[in-house]
Parts: C-alpha cells; sequence; structure tokens
C-alpha cells in the first residue's frame, strides 16, 4: 500500500508537471505585468517612507536642540527616545537614553525597554557586562520587583561563566533583600530562587543505579540544603499566598517540614492577617494610593522593624515619587533611625532626583553628606547643584546658603588666626550677598533675606570667634542702610553684639542712633538707652540721653496724637453716615405707611414673625369689614400673597380655616422680583435649633453646576463682622488658581489633568450666576508641595488647545463695605443708573402709574407734567427701592 501510494504520488507530481508547463508560455505575460505593476508600487512607498523619514529626522533635531537650551524637560526626553526608536537609531538612542537617566530617575517601564533593546544587541556583540551596569543603574531609581526579577533571570544565562553560579546565587540574595519582603510581588522571586537552585540539584543528582561517590554525596546534600534554607527563609517572611508554598514544602521534603519552620511560619501568618486590610486597600485603591500608604507606613512604624518599614515607604515613593513630604519623612526615618550611611546617602540622592524644587532635601542631603563625613569637594558639587535646582522661594535661597555657611564655619580652627577654610568661609559669606543681591532679587523681585540673617551670622563670626570688631561693625552698617535702621529689635540685637565683644563708647554710640531712628518701638530703645547711663555714663551723659529721649518721645507721641485724631474723625464721619442712612430709611418707611394706624413697630413685628403667614391672615379678618374687595385682596391664593409668585411647592391655607404655625415655620421663603423672577436666595427655619448645623453642612453644595451657599441668617447690623463669603480672600499656597481653561472643561476632566500632581482634595470650577463657565477654577491639593509641583508642571500647557497659566491661588482683598474707598462708598458716589425699557428711553418721563396710587400720608408736592414729584420719585427705580405688590396692595386700601 505505501509503494501504491507512492506510485500514485509521483504520477500526480508529473501531471501537475507538465499542466504547470503549458502554461507557463501564458502566464509569463502576466507575471511581467505584476511586477511592473509591484515596482511602480514600491516606488511609491519609497517616496513615503522617504518623506516620512525626513519628517522624523526633522523632529528628531527639533528636540535635540530644544534639549539643548533646556536639558530638564522632561516630556522632551521620553518624544526624542521614541522617535529614535522608531528610527531604528540605536546608537542614537543609547546616548538619549544614557543623557536623560543622568538628568531624571526612570520609570520601570522605560528601563526594562532599554534593557530589552541592550539585551539584543549584546547577543549580537557577547558583551553582558554592559547590560549588567544598565541593570545596576536600574535597580537603584526605585523598587521594582520586576526589574530585579529580570536581572536575576538574565544572570542565570551566563552562568556557563566562571563564576557564573556564584554571581546568579549574589544576585539572587541581593533582590531578596530589596524585594523579597514585597508582601504582593516578593513571592515571584523566592520563587524565582528555588527554581535556579532545583535546576542545579538536578546536575548533581547521580543517574538511577549508581552509587555517587563521597565527593558528590557532599556536594548532593549541601544542594539539598540550600533548598531547605530557601523554604524556610520565605516561609518566615509574611507573603501573599504563603499557604501554599508550606504546601509545596510539604510535598517536597521527605522528613516533612521542621518545627522550628513551621513556629516561624505561624508567626508570619498572624502577621500577614493583621497587614491583610491595609493590603487589600492598596489593592482596591487607584494609583497613587498615597492616603493608603501613609496609613500602612504608620502602621509599620508602630511596629518598628526597620526593614518593613524600609519596604512599604520604597513601596510608596515608587508610585509618588514627586511628592516631597514623603521624601523628607523618609529620609528623616534614615537619618535618626536606621543611619546606614550607604543607605542613607542613596536615598538622599534620589530625594533630590526626584524632587529638586524643593529645598528642605538639598539641606537634608548636605547634612547627611556632613553627618557621614562625605569629602569637602562632594559636599560642595551638591551645594552648587541646590543653586541650579530652581527653587520656588526666594527664602528657599536663604535657607540652603545659611545651611552651606553652617558646614563651612564648623571645618574652621579658630584657634589659627588665619587658614584656608577661614579664608574660604569669608569669601563665601561674600559671596551669598552678592547672589541675593543680584541673582535671587533679579529673579523673585524680593531679596529673600530682608532682616540680613546672613550677615548677621557673619558678624557675630567676626566678633566671636576672630575677634574682628571692625569687620563686624562694617557689616551691621551695611544692614542698617538696606532699610533695617527703623527697627528697634535690629538696634538692639546690634547693641548686644557691642556690649559682649566691643566697648562702652560705641555702645552709646549705637544707642543713640537707635533713639533717633526708630519708628516702631522707641520707648523701648529710649527705656535701654537711659539704663546704660545709669550704669555707664557721666551726669552730662545722662543729660544728654534724657534730653534725646524726651524730644525723641515728644515728637512720637504728637504724630501719635495726629493719627489718632484722624481715625476719630474717621470713626465719627463714619457713624454720622450711618446715622444719616437709617434716617432716611425711617423716613421712606413712615412715608409708605398707610394713614388708618398701621404702625412702623406692627410691620416690623409681623414681617419678622415667626408665624408670618398666620399674621398675615388674621390681618386679613381685621379689614374684613371694610368690603368684600379688601378681604379678597389680603387673603392668600394660589400665587402667593397679594398675587407675588409662590415658591415650588407652596401650598396656602384654605380659607376660613386657622393657619397651622408649626406647619408653616418649616416652609421655606423664596425671595422673588417685582416682575415674578425668582432672586436666587431665601430663607428656612426649623422648628428646632438642632436642625441648623445639619443644614449648614449643605454650604458650597453643587446645584445644577453652581455651588450654593448656605450660612446661618444674621442681622449684620448687629454683628458686623460676621463673614458669608466662605472662600479665603487671602493666598492659599496648598491651592492652585488656573485661568484660560476651555468653556467645556469639565470637573471631571480637570481632575484626571492634576491626579499625578498630588492629592486632590476640592475641584472647583467658577461661573457665572447663569451657570455659565468662565474659564477659571480653583484646585485644592493636600499640602504646599503638591502644589507648587503642579505650578511647575502644568503651567503653560495646553487643554484642549487652549494654553492655561497656572498659579497659587491668591485672590484680591475684599473691600470692607461702608468705608471711604470701598466698593459701596464708591457706589454711592457714582451717578444714578439710568433704566430704559427694550426699546431704550421715551420721548417723555411722563409716569403712567394711576393718580390713585399717588395718594402719600406726608404733604401734597407740586405736580409735574401730571405727576407729583414724590410719585415721580417713588416711580424712579434709581432714588428708592422699587416698591412691591404688598406696597400696591397698601396704596389700594388707602384710596
Amino acid at each position: 500500500m505505501a509503494a501504491s501510494r507512492s506510485a500514485a504520488q509521483t504520477h500526480l507530481t508529473q501531471d501537475m508537471e507538465e499542466d504547470d508547463a503549458g502554461t507557463d508560455e501564458r502566464e509569463m505575460d502576466s507575471e511581467e505585468e505584476a511586477e511592473e505593476a509591484m515596482g511602480d508600487e514600491n516606488t511609491d512607498d519609497e517616496a513615503d517612507s522617504s518623506e516620512d523619514d525626513k519628517e522624523n529626522e526633522a523632529e528628531i533635531q527639533r528636540l535635540e536642540e530644544q534639549l539643548s537650551i533646556n536639558a530638564f524637560d522632561y516630556n522632551c526626553h521620553i518624544d526624542l527616545i521614541k522617535l529614535l526608536k522608531q528610527e531604528g537609531e540605536l546608537i542614537r538612542l543609547r546616548k538619549a537614553r544614557q543623557k536623560m537617566s543622568e538628568l531624571f530617575p526612570l520609570t520601570e517601564e522605560i528601563w526594562l525597554d532599554w534593557l530589552k533593546d541592550e539585551i539584543r544587541l549584546t547577543e549580537e556583540e557577547s558583551n553582558r557586562e554592559k547590560v549588567y551596569e544598565i541593570f545596576e543603574r536600574a535597580v537603584k531609581d526605585y523598587l521594582c520587583p520586576d526589574i530585579w526579577l529580570e536581572y536575576a533571570q538574565y544572570s542565570i544565562g551566563g552562568m556557563g561563566s566562571p563564576g557564573g553560579i556564584d554571581r546568579v546565587r549574589a544576585i539572587f540574595e541581593r533582590a531578596l533583600t530589596a524585594v523579597g519582603l514585597h508582601m504582593t510581588k516578593g513571592h515571584m522571586m523566592w520563587e524565582a530562587y528555588r527554581e535556579f537552585e532545583n535546576v542545579i540539584l538536578s546536575t548533581v543528582q547521580p543517574p538511577p543505579g549508581k552509587i555517587p561517590s563521597h565527593q558528590d554525596q557532599e556536594l548532593l546534600n549541601a544542594q539539598l540544603e540550600r533548598i531547605h534554607t530557601l523554604f524556610r527563609r520565605q516561609l518566615a517572611v509574611p507573603l501573599m499566598d504563603m499557604e501554599a508554598t508550606l504546601a509545596e514544602y510539604e510535598e517536597w521534603a521527605d522528613d516533612g517540614v521542621p518545627e522550628a519552620a513551621t513556629f516561624q511560619y505561624k508567626k508570619a501568618l498572624q502577621l500577614k492577617n493583621k497587614c491583610k486590610a491595609l493590603e487589600e486597600a492598596l489593592l482596591v485603591a487607584e494609583p497613587p494610593r498615597l492616603t493608603e500608604y501613609q496609613a500602612y507606613i504608620e502602621y509599620e512604624l508602630k511596629e518598628g522593624d526597620p526593614a518593613r518599614i524600609q519596604m512599604i515607604y520604597e513601596r510608596a515613593l515608587a508610585e509618588n515619587c514627586l511628592v516631597p513630604d514623603l521624601w523628607t519623612k523618609y529620609t528623616t526615618y534614615m537619618d535618626r533611625q536606621l543611619k546606614i550611611k550607604d543607605f542613607v546617602l542613596s536615598t538622599h540622592e534620589r530625594a533630590i532626583r526626584n524632587c529638586p524644587w524643593t529645598m528642605g532635601l538639598w539641606k537634608g542631603y548636605i547634612l547627611a553628606l556632613e553627618r557621614h563625613c562625605a569629602d569637602h569637594q562632594t559636599l560642595s558639587d551638591v551645594f552648587e547643584k541646590a543653586l541650579n535646582a530652581g527653587f520656588i522661594q526666594a527664602t528657599d535661597y536663604v535657607e540652603i546658603w545659611q545651611a552651606y555657611l553652617d558646614y563651612l564655619r564648623r571645618r574652621v580652627d579658630f584657634s589659627k588666626e588665619s587658614s584656608k577654610e577661614l579664608e574660604e568661609l569669608r569669601s563665601t559669606f561674600a559671596r551669598s550677598i552678592d547672589y541675593m543681591k543680584q541673582d535671587v532679587e533679579d529673579r523673585f523681585g524680593e531679596s529673600g533675606d530682608p532682616s540680613c540673617s546672613i550677615m548677621q551670622i557673619w558678624a557675630r563670626i567676626e566678633a566671636l570667634h576672630c575677634r574682628n570688631m571692625q569687620k563686624a561693625r562694617e557689616l551691621w552698617d551695611s544692614i542698617m542702610t538696606k532699610g533695617n535702621a527703623k527697627f528697634a529689635n535690629m538696634w538692639l540685637e546690634y547693641y548686644n553684639l557691642e556690649r559682649s565683644y566691643g566697648d562702652t563708647v560705641h555702645c552709646r554710640k549705637a544707642l543713640h542712633r537707635a533713639v533717633q531712628c526708630t519708628s516702631d518701638y522707641p520707648e523701648h530703645v529710649c527705656e535701654v538707652l537711659l539704663t546704660f547711663e545709669r550704669v555707664e555714663g557721666s551726669l552730662e551723659d545722662w543729660d544728654l540721653a534724657l534730653q534725646k529721649t524726651e524730644t525723641k518721645l515728644n515728637r512720637i507721641n504728637e504724630q501719635r496724637a495726629k493719627v489718632a485724631e484722624k481715625e476719630a474723625n474717621f470713626a465719627r464721619q463714619e457713624e454720622e453716615q450711618s446715622q444719616q442712612r437709617q434716617k432716611t430709611k425711617s423716613e421712606k418707611r413712615a412715608q409708605k405707611k398707610n394713614h388708618k394706624g398701621v404702625s412702623i413697630g406692627e410691620k416690623r413685628k409681623a414681617e419678622t414673625s415667626d408665624d408670618w403667614n398666620a399674621d398675615m391672615v388674621k390681618r386679613s379678618k381685621k379689614h374684613k369689614g371694610n368690603g368684600d374687595q379688601t378681604t379678597e385682596e389680603l387673603m392668600e391664593t394660589e400665587t402667593g400673597l397679594f398675587g407675588k409668585t409662590a415658591p415650588p411647592g407652596y401650598k396656602p391655607a384654605p380659607q376660613g380655616t386657622k393657619t397651622d404655625t408649626a406647619q408653616r415655620e418649616n416652609q421655606p421663603e423664596l425671595l422673588f422680583s417685582n416682575k415674578g423672577g425668582f432672586k436666587g436666595y431665601g430663607y428656612v427655619q426649623f422648628e428646632s435649633q438642632v436642625c441648623v448645623p445639619e443644614a449648614l453642612k449643605l454650604d458650597r453644595k453643587d446645584v445644577e453646576g453652581r455651588p450654593m451657599f448656605v450660612s446661618p441668617c444674621v442681622d449684620k447690623s448687629k454683628n458686623p463682622d460676621f463673614k458669608v463669603f466662605k472662600y479665603n480672600t487671602v493666598m492659599e499656597k496648598h491651592k492652585i488658581f488656573i485661568s484660560g481653561l476651555p468653556f467645556s472643561c469639565t470637573k471631571e476632566q480637570l481632575e484626571e489633568i492634576c491626579h499625578s500632581h498630588g492629592n486632590i482634595k476640592e475641584v472647583r470650577l467658577v461661573t457665572y450666576r447663569s451657570g455659565k463657565p468662565k474659564g477659571l477654577a480653583y484646585v485644592e491639593f493636600a499640602n504646599e508641595s503638591q502644589a507648587s509641583q503642579a505650578v511647575i508642571k502644568l503651567d503653560g500647557t495646553e487643554v484642549d488647545g487652549n494654553k492655561i497659566s497656572v498659579a497659587i491661588s491668591n485672590p484680591p482683598r475684599r473691600n470692607t463695605m461702608d468705608k471711604p474707598g470701598s466698593s459701596r462708598a464708591s457706589a454711592d458716589m457714582m451717578p444714578p443708573r439710568q433704566f430704559h425699557g427694550a426699546r431704550g428711553k421715551g420721548r417723555t418721563q411722563l409716569s403712567l402709574l394711576p393718580r390713585s396710587l399717588n395718594r402719600h400720608s406726608g404733604p401734597e408736592s407740586k405736580v409735574e407734567n401730571g405727576t407729583s414729584a414724590q410719585a415721580a420719585t417713588a416711580t424712579n427705580p434709581s432714588d428708592t427701592k422699587p416698591l412691591s405688590n404688598a406696597d400696591f396692595a397698601r396704596m389700594l386700601l388707602n384710596k
């Protein structure tokens, strides 16, 4: 059958060859045509590819030029690396990655991508050492279990070289030290290590039936003990799924699990159960999970295990590398608790690489280098890098200079009259003063050191350690010329310096100058001068001091009296204006009263009564005898009192029934304009004060895209200090202000933009009263450092094509009402606003109000154009408050 199947196949092949030979001539022409067509297509593809290559090359050159101008543009580095990899420029790609890694710590994804490319290259070059160097740099940036696992697996491929097995084991041990305590990912490293040792075990086991020699048996026993040790070590560490590891050990071990290993396993299991809730909180939370990590860190700090504390800090920083406060807490813990030089310094170095704009991290690094006896050149280099880090406040530069100057001062041996260290200290002091004057003032518009604290320290060092009072006095002269001569505390500081290290002549001279120049607390310096002369001076000195102090104090008292008089006049004018306004309001109320005996007190009582609606019903009954029309006008209707539009859900009491006061107390009172439009605010009265705090919690709640403000109803005339405005009007360093946003930007979109820069507490979009967005927003972060980082990263970026501006929130101050220069006072002085209809100003100013409604209880006024002047005034909304429906109803009753 096999032979016949072969013959049949041979015959079929021959037939196919004959058919092919017959069709070759027919297909020749079509193949030539296809080749020509494919040639044309290839030419087009090559042209398109060439154009793309030119565009990519131009973009690469642009990015390289941009980096030559600003090497710290992180996104520019990322874009350049992507383009170079796309173009296959391996040499330039390696250089780009190298340059970026020198400036920034790289993420796990960037390192793994780089390592994969280098591993492919080394397969051709047979040079593994370059890859080992990159791995060593990669594991230093962040805690990355995947990079350590890749490192160990890569090293297994080189265990055939001399010492290769020992190298693999050394890398695995370092990996276990770094990530072996990682509760969710540490088991991967333990299992990979055991798998490697099991492979080694298979190579030392004798073949079946062969009796091993004594040396082979020792190798076998040693390898078995390594695997036993790995199992026992892993079972002593609290890890997820550690129950499976115990089951695997029981299956693998011929003699069962030792009691000591079981005991350690139970302890680790208890610890894992304690941390399980914290780990589950991390699993369900969304990155960067800063709040969950902080809770985890607090727990581990209470437990006090240094290795576990270090592990949880590293895990938190891998996801929150741009949070300066987290780095500060970690470095402080390393400085005070761990105190291991290599760990401490590497942590400080990584901190400043991640958050270079944070002065406190640089300051801590300088102190740590000094604490661990780093060489002077290394410390000086770190300080120079700090000056170029780009701090966000002028005062940051003062503090970093002071930290470095303190270090230089501690290096000086002041027992020697002159030394290299002393000269360096003096030159650095002079350089710091020039730096603050030139660089810092030019950048921030302020010195950052208005009290000249650096110069004060320099003067004290010259006086105390160098006994050079002449230099100290020169420095203090310079301090006083920088605007500090008016402050008493500055003069007293100089006086104390002279008192401690100078002489009596210069002490007296300093105090006399202080009395002459001080403007904030002249009494204090006068008292110090008189006390000094009581102890040190002659009668002539006392007389001169007494004369100067009396003259100074008299002049000061005269100035204060003038200021007090101006303030009293201003307060009196304010009081008179307030009384005049109250009087005017009272007169206007009296004019609106009817002549039938309804007093102002009754009206006020009716308007402020807790049972306002019920009172109105009583008043309607009182006038019932005057006619049905009056009763009908005063009764409540479905549209409200006197035809006023009722609030949603408002139900009047049935006619002829007694009003339920308790029911009306809980009814909200909304305010409407004369035309029936809702004014946007109202009042709600509760039966009990217990309900008020719960209602106040609704303050600033979003209602149809706008914040609703809820505040207690307070009489501002009796409580002038009460403020309803809930947003701050001063600088808020933990909050940023964003302008230039597109009107389509939503709160969720803005949260997505800002969440990568810190923990967001609140996002508020600013809108007009109509609810339309203004393109402005406030974003509140958990702390100042996160807000500062957001300003640096987001300012000038684009959102849906709009370039936004980001700054620290510093709202303008709100003017005090009713004061000269305030918004209300300015409004009072402005000419009355003219109101016209939709068709503009009419040809005449005739009033269309019926004459029957123009009757007033006051004296008759001169009639012009058919309308009394008083009525005309009432109809002008720019002069008085517009009349309400209730006012019109009272006019009808007075008819």
